[in-house]
């Protein structure tokens, strides 16, 4: 009786032990049941959703100065009388420029003041206002037949403006309606357009002997 009440005893202790054993420690939680070091297998409806790929940022380009160097200059060399005074300057100038062009202009020439009396209605009436010319012992004078001034008495060109304003006021002074005007034409002119390297350094004098002939900056071609 003592030995089966004994193992009753014995056996009920070995199962508290082992309820208090399985029931009284739980594991951890939060650790790996895997071993140190190795990766966690997970499923991949366990896996987060990945963040969409963030759009590439554009880096910034440095700028560059496309702007042309100021590295030559542009003059005009002129006004030549003739052709061929431009032909001389272009052999003279070559060696000298990167690039030339010839060009011809147009330009308004003083000739000189005319002084006259106006044109009289017909040839007779211009004959008869000069010889009232000749009776006021005025002379150097002639009658125009022709041109776009018939019938017109010139008194004279001249080419100072003061010799001319004494004329007409002698003129006018003996009861003459007689005037003055600027007489002009068009010339051509023929200039000499250079591209060079240092305007500022272009002696061009030494090599250019034609009279009155200058320089001025002008637009790069």
């Amino acid at each position: 009786m003592f030995l089966r009440l004994l193992f009753v005893l014995l056996s009920a202790l070995n199962i508290a032990v082992g309820a208090w054993l399985l029931l009284g420690q739980p594991y951890a939680r939060g650790g790996s049941p895997g071993d140190p070091g190795v990766a966690e297998l997970r499923l991949l409806s366990e896996l987060p959703e990945s963040a969409p790929p963030s759009p590439p940022v554009a880096m910034p380009e440095p700028a560059i100065d496309t702007a042309p160097r100021a590295s030559s200059s542009c003059l005009a060399l002129g006004p030549f009388a003739t052709p061929q005074d431009l032909r001389n300057a272009r052999q003279a100038l070559a060696p000298l420029a990167t690039r030339m062009r010839s060009r011809q202009e147009q330009s308004s020439q003083t000739r000189g003041w005319w002084v006259y009396l106006p044109a009289a209605g017909s040839r007779a009436q211009a004959l008869q206002e000069a010889r009232q010319l000749d009776q006021h012992h005025i002379s150097d004078y002639f009658v125009v037949s022709s041109g776009d001034q018939p019938n017109t008495i010139s008194l004279g060109l001249f080419k100072d403006p003061a010799n001319a304003r004494k004329r007409r006021d002698d003129i006018v002074a003996a009861g003459f309606p007689a005037r003055m005007s600027e007489r002009s034409e068009n010339v051509p002119e023929y200039w000499l357009d250079l591209v060079v390297a240092d305007a500022s350094h272009f002696d061009w004098h030494s090599r250019i002997h034609a009279d009155g002939i200058g320089s001025h900056s002008t637009g790069c071609f």
